[in-house]
């Protein structure tokens, strides 16, 4: 049973939001479709690096919770984890702002990136030594650079508050994935590769990395969609 942790842990993950993209006063399910090409577009992206920084001995992945099928060096579950992650944020951040107003105030929203982005390449820059940190923190800030104020997307201070709220149930999940609760991570990472600073069990590069999946996901899933959305 064991086994079937790391894909139990993707099911819990995404069922729920699915099940509800069904909801009338929701009807995300009429959005699967450029969901579906945001997330393989990203997710290729994503799975190349995750691929390189596994052969490149990063991280790892515990025999003991995943089923044993491989795609270049990736569990099945990883593969994954790339559209279940990115699903159930996304469809958060579309509920969310469905319902609610989520919008910044705008000059506090410029300090905010403008900050995020100096600190991000400030943290890439002085940890060259250590390529999850430096390549994380690197491309973080260079796709909050474009993405704002390159392709000025009026959405990413949404998006931002939304992963903020996220974060509580990233870091349950992420948790799990790193050990919390389980007598091995199922994700071991090499401590010469990252800042080895962590939230709970969870490597403070997870987050950032996260957030960056996301926001490239939904940059691509309002590409892909022919609907006007409330408030965008």
């Amino acid at each position: 049973m064991e086994k079937y942790t790391y894909l139990l842990i993707n099911f819990l993950t995404v069922i729920i939001c699915f099940i509800f993209s069904f909801h009338p006063k929701i009807k995300f399910n009429k959005h699967f479709l450029p969901f579906l090409k945001a997330s393989a577009l990203v997710g290729v992206v994503f799975i190349l690096w995750d691929a390189f920084f596994t052969d490149y001995g990063v991280w790892w992945f515990n025999d003991r919770y995943v089923i044993g099928w491989r795609i270049f060096g990736l569990p099945l579950e990883e593969w994954l984890f790339f559209i279940c992650i990115p699903f159930a944020c996304i469809y958060t951040y579309f509920c969310l702002n469905l319902f609610f107003n989520l919008n910044w105030v705008k000059k506090y929203e410029k300090v905010f990136f403008g900050t995020s982005i100096v600190i991000c390449l400030i943290v890439a820059s002085v940890h060259t030594d250590k390529i999850y940190t430096c390549v994380t923190f690197a491309t973080t800030g260079l796709t909050i650079l474009y993405v704002k104020y390159i392709a000025k997307v009026r959405w990413l201070g949404k998006i931002s508050l939304v992963y903020t709220i996220l974060l509580l149930p990233f870091f349950m999940v992420n948790g799990v994935l790193t050990g919390t609760g389980l007598e091995q991570p199922i994700v071991n990472y090499n401590d010469g590769h990252y800042l080895a600073l962590r939230i709970l069990t969870v490597p403070i590069e997870d987050a950032v990395y996260g957030y960056e999946m996301i926001v490239w996901n939904l940059f691509f899933f309002y590409k892909f969609s022919k609907t006007t959305f409330k408030n965008e």
